[in-house]
């Protein structure tokens, strides 16, 4: 039991990988809809390049999306809006009518004789001229009816009666305003105009819009539209081997398709697609593997980066499959091109490009016209990791953008002046959702910054922040340690020339050469390159205690790194760049101050770890080259050339190469620039043959 536990704990981190990708792929299943697909690919204006097809079952034809429009535009067209007369309101108002004509004739002409004689008579004829606009009904104007001619007919519901009225049977306010002026005018009254304003503030809309009558009437037209056109019978031809597919030959294939895959989806074949669907998406997962079992071993053997590369897949893959389920037309909307962005950001091109094949092949199982979509995906994502090869600027973000946009504008017209021969107000609307999906890849960027403390990486991006020495830690070791802060501007620029050569990411060498000795920051006298003053404090010390100060610098400046937030790839630079090498200086002064004394080499003797990458051993061979070359008097050629042999080859004998990716290739490029650049910056002669 014990032997299995041991077991288990060695072999945990395979475990867990195993894990992760099992995993992924039950999760990937899982967004996958429980139906089978149809095996036949087929397009409008092509050839059918299969076997004879026989109607395998009855179903029947859909119409066409184009067709359900058409019959839903002319059936809204003949509906009839809705008006609504509300009895009771009619006679609340004529009684408030009534009242205030009362009210403001007393108040007004009440007290003239011969008016009051006549009152009767005339609050009788104003009253009944009220009341023949009311119960004639003044219509509401709204879009529907107006423009329209006068013979349009309304539906009027009165105490819920429904009834059809021409639309001149009634008043607008206008209307009305000329009945009343018209009607008064034929009373002679002495003042006309005291009545008709009378009249007309107490006018309203009385045949009001019944919008939610109107909108049910639609509704229910609509769900009494069928979706079918005819029959195909079971055994039925329904194309031959060649027969080019017209526009009704596509519908019925559709509509066979469309069958076929709900059939396969409700029957007792449902375990069988789901086998299928494993097998398939295991297969995906199992050649992504392969893949960086081939060619990233690095990434493979780490399982931070591969539930990185898992999550990004699965977050592409569920949020297209949410769009797919809500409507499939908008499937081109979805930023796909975020995965080979943000792959290429922290890895390289080569797995970015496989990452995104992956995952748009995934996707392909889902979407519908699937070879065109893969297309299209396919070389978008080419373009976008084109444009971010060399990413060192936010502003490259946006041509990134641009150029997926057009990329996919130019393939989709081809592809439907290939199949259509024209546009249509779809393949607007496409174009509409490929701005949308190029805007959304700017989101690349505020995602890139959020992988980045999630999972602890770092970008060129970062990089390029890191290493502007107008940084605040940066400026610090600048007014602190000015010896130093230009050693290490020095290194910056010999070990970014070397990388470049070499190969290599030239970008964190550079930012990690500038952070490499900020543990100087804590005691800077004790280092020589800041004694402007002449003076020494190791001169008051042991060889000891100095070279435990000297070794200190290292720890030190990771805790400084680590307290200001600097990335860990740059903390790496900081705990390698002296690898387990000893403080030559006071090691080989105490021997020869104390010849007869042991000498306990861990005291004079940095903790390590040795470099673990080309960039880390680039950055110690530098460092210490161009450290022991400052100690050069009267530098020339040939002093230049043992000093950068000896140091490197002591560095090769004392095996501080073993664990980085650097060859003896490598060493020899880098030991032909180091005398070519100290050469050129301490002015040496260089010494012409004798002819």
């Amino acid at each position: 039991m014990i032997k299995m536990k041991w077991k288990v704990r060695n072999q945990y981190a395979n475990i867990y990988k195993i894990f992760l990708f099992v995993v992924s792929i039950f999760l990937l299943v899982w967004l996958f809809p429980r139906e089978g697909t149809f095996k036949y690919e087929f397009r409008k204006g092509k050839y059918w390049m299969h076997e004879d097809l026989i109607a395998p079952f009855d179903f029947a034809i859909t119409k066409s999306e184009e067709e359900m429009l058409a019959e839903k535009a002319a059936l809204l067209k003949n509906v009839k809006p809705y008006f609504r007369i509300d009895i009771l309101l009619n006679l609340q108002k004529r009684n408030d009518f009534k009242s205030i004509l009362y009210k403001k004739w007393d108040e007004n002409r009440g007290l003239e004789k011969n008016e009051h004689n006549n009152k009767n008579h005339i609050l009788s004829s104003i009253i009944n001229i009220y009341d023949s606009l009311i119960n004639t009904g003044i219509i509401e104007l709204i879009p529907e009816i107006e423009n329209k001619p006068t013979d349009f007919v309304i539906v009027l519901l009165k105490n819920n009666i429904a009834e059809e009225k021409e639309i001149n049977k009634f008043y607008t306010i206008k209307l009305a305003d000329i009945y009343i002026r018209s009607e008064v005018d034929k009373l002679h009254l002495r003042d006309a105009t005291f009545f008709i304003s009378i009249i007309e503030n107490s006018l309203f809309q009385n045949v009001k819009y019944d919008q939610l009558t109107t909108e049910n009437e639609k509704q229910n037209l609509i769900a009494n539209i069928s979706s079918a056109k005819g029959m195909v019978e079971n055994g039925q031809r329904i194309i031959s081997k060649g027969e080019l597919i017209t526009a009704d030959k596509y519908q019925i294939l559709q509509s066979l398709k469309k069958e076929h895959e709900t059939q396969l989806g409700s029957s007792s074949k449902y375990y069988l697609i789901l086998l299928g669907q494993i097998i398939l998406l295991s297969i995906s997962i199992i050649v992504l593997v392969l893949f960086l079992q081939a060619f990233r071993k690095d990434i493979l053997a780490d399982n931070k980066k591969n539930l990185f590369l898992l999550l990004v897949i699965f977050i592409m893959v569920f949020i297209t499959s949410i769009v797919i389920k809500t409507d499939a037309n908008y499937i081109y909307l979805v930023p796909l091109c975020l995965v080979p962005i943000i792959i290429r950001v922290f890895f390289d091109t080569r797995l970015a490009l496989f990452v995104h094949l992956v995952t748009i092949i995934i996707i392909g199982f889902l979407a519908p016209n699937s070879f065109d979509f893969v297309f299209i995906q396919m070389i978008a994502g080419i373009i976008a990791i084109i444009s971010v090869i060399n990413l060192e600027k936010r502003a490259q973000f946006f041509i990134s953008s641009f150029f997926i946009f057009v990329t996919y504008s130019l393939i989709y017209i081809g592809l439907i002046l290939l199949q259509d021969g024209k546009f249509n107000q779809e393949s607007y609307k496409v174009f509409v959702m490929f701005a949308g999906s190029a805007m959304l890849t700017l989101f690349s960027y505020p995602l890139i910054f959020v992988f980045e403390k999630l999972f602890g990486y770092v970008t060129d991006v970062s990089l390029m922040e890191l290493s502007n020495t107008n940084s605040k830690l940066l400026r610090e070791m600048a007014s602190k340690t000015p010896g130093t802060f230009q050693h290490s501007l020095q290194i910056a620029n010999l070990v970014e020339e070397v990388i470049f050569e070499i190969g290599g990411n030239a970008l964190l060498a550079r930012a990690g050469a500038l952070y490499h000795d900020i543990g100087k920051m804590e005691m800077p006298m004790y280092f020589i390159e800041n004694q402007a003053t002449g003076i020494n404090p190791h001169n008051e010390l042991s060889y000891d205690e100095s070279a435990e100060i000297i070794i200190s610098h290292v720890s030190k400046g990771i805790k400084i790194a680590r307290k200001n937030n600097i990335p860990e790839q740059l903390i790496d630079f900081i705990r390698t760049h002296h690898g387990t090498r000893k403080t030559t200086f006071f090691y080989q002064k105490f021997k020869a101050d104390f010849p007869d004394e042991k000498v306990d080499e861990s005291i004079y003797s940095y903790k390590g770890p040795i470099p673990f990458s080309k960039e880390t051993a680039v950055l110690m061979i530098v460092d210490s080259v161009e450290a022991a070359s400052r100690s050069i008097k009267f530098p020339d050629e040939q002093k230049i050339n043992d000093l950068v042999e000896n140091i490197v080859n002591e560095q090769i004998s004392s095996k501080q190469f073993l664990n980085s990716d650097i060859t003896f290739r490598d060493i020899d490029k880098i030991k032909g620039i180091l005398k070519k650049k100290l050469a050129n910056i301490y002015h040496t002669r260089i010494e012409y043959p004798i002819i």
